[in-house]
């Protein structure tokens, strides 16, 4: 009974019914922390229409990009909306959202350091400095500010912040200068190439006879249907632009070095054994000078070295004509090397 009493008691003190009717939420837990992950919000005139956003969200429809009606005094503008029954907070558009200020907000933590940034792109981009000519065109035309700049007279292109658009690959006036390279299917893009150079080499090794034959400033010109390779290369990977991207780079920058061999003129003086970096070349008394065509390096010592001319030393470009996989050709060059021949 007395504990009763006690509880009407403090029912009816004046502080209890002050607390009581002054009730409100603690401001720690009211006011959400700049931490707080809530819904992306977006700023659309930020926007620049990249799609990384789109790219990188793991929720299927939680966000898409759409398109303002255009008006007498401006064109539309595109931006990111979200749909808030798809979304999981999880910020990753707003992590990969290149621009400054940012497109997409998602509270403290995912707005991250620059360098941590990745796009979920399959083609980053990179300036061959060599073919280069510093046109800055590519500057011009990037969407992104800042990610390609000039420093120490090199044009740069700036990975943080890519968005891989690929317009500084289509406004460059020369072919090669930026390379556009694929970052997935790695393994399989390793294996094309292997299958191209094979190819290209058996091709040149069923012409052996012929090249021989050259002499000074000669060219000797053979072609190479793609048709096979093409087929070979789509049982390994299936994609096409990928395949026609790996056979044009190649044939743009591959330089082959050809090595032929004539025992006929072969006079066992070994000069080539003891200079071969490789162990590529061996002599026996049963079977004289011989040279594993697997081991070569095609470092051109023997050819400089060997005073009978014995060893051919020919240099080989290739051109894919057209750039293209269904009728492609690809035209293979040969010359003799400039090299001193014999100085050994």
């Amino acid at each position: 009974m007395s504990s009763v009493i006690w509880y009407l008691y403090e029912f009816a003190r004046k502080s209890w019914a002050e607390s009581f009717a002054g009730a409100k939420t603690n401001p720690e837990i009211m006011e959400t922390p700049d931490r707080f992950r809530d819904f992306p919000q977006v700023i659309p005139e930020n926007c620049i229409a990249c799609g990384a956003c789109t790219a990188a969200c793991p929720a299927p429809k939680a966000i898409k990009l759409v398109r303002s009606e255009d008006n007498s005094h401006e064109e539309g503008i595109t931006y990111p909306v979200i749909n808030t029954r798809g979304c999981i907070r999880c910020g990753f558009c707003a992590e990969v959202c290149p621009t400054d200020p940012k497109a997409l907000l998602c509270g403290e933590n995912h707005l991250i350091r620059e360098e941590f940034t990745i796009l979920p792109v399959e083609k980053t981009f990179t300036i061959d400095d060599y073919l280069c000519i510093r046109c800055r065109k590519c500057m011009n035309t990037c969407p992104v500010e800042g990610a390609i700049f000039e420093e120490d007279n090199k044009i740069i292109i700036d990975k943080a912040k890519c968005i891989s658009c690929g317009e500084c690959l289509k406004t460059c006036p020369v072919k090669g200068a930026v390379k556009g390279i694929y970052v997935f299917n790695v393994q399989e893009q390793k294996q094309i190439i292997q299958l191209v150079v094979n190819t290209l080499e058996k091709r040149i090794e069923e012409e052996e006879e012929n090249i021989k034959q050259l002499e000074g400033g000669e060219v000797f010109k053979v072609d190479l249907p793609i048709d096979g390779l093409v087929e070979a290369a789509r049982n390994i990977l299936d994609n096409d632009d990928l395949i026609l991207d790996i056979i044009q780079k190649m044939t743009d920058r591959l330089k082959m070095r050809i090595i032929t061999w004539d025992h006929g003129k072969c006079n066992d003086c070994r000069l080539c054994v003891k200079d071969c970096p490789s162990g590529a070349i061996t002599y026996t008394k049963e079977g004289g000078v011989q040279r594993n065509a697997d081991k070569c390096l095609r470092c051109s010592v023997c050819y400089q070295t060997c005073p009978f001319g014995v060893v051919g030393y020919y240099v080989a470009r290739f051109l894919l004509d057209e750039p293209q996989l269904e009728g492609g050709v690809i035209r293979i060059t040969v010359k003799a090397s400039q090299l001193p021949q014999g100085a050994g």
